[in-house]
């Protein structure tokens, strides 16, 4: 599994991607299917609250799921998007096997 971490029009520090990379690679343990996922950082209005959008998209070899949220900080918007896509990961799998 590739793990990719794009800052938009910002430098992401190295403990930030650290973090992302440690939370993004517990997917692989649900889903074996995974390819690759792309992590998205963008600062939307800079000195506001809740300003930290993360978007996450998992690549599986017939489906892309993908969440995105706004947080105050990255680390909570990451968290929030790994729990969707946890969920949407269980949902993608039941669908498979009833099949």
């Amino acid at each position: 599994m590739e793990i990719k971490v794009n800052a938009i029009k910002f430098d992401a520090s190295e403990k930030l991607v650290e973090f992302i990379e440690k939370k993004v690679g517990k997917l692989e343990k649900l889903c074996d299917e995974i390819t690759e996922v792309e992590v998205r950082l963008k600062v939307e209005k800079p000195a506001t609250n809740g300003n930290k959008e993360a978007d996450i998209s998992v690549f599986l070899p017939k489906e892309t799921l993908y969440a995105e949220k706004v947080c105050d900080t990255f680390e909570e918007a990451v968290t929030q998007n790994l729990l969707a896509l946890e969920k949407q990961i269980v949902k993608y799998k039941e669908k498979l096997r009833s099949k």
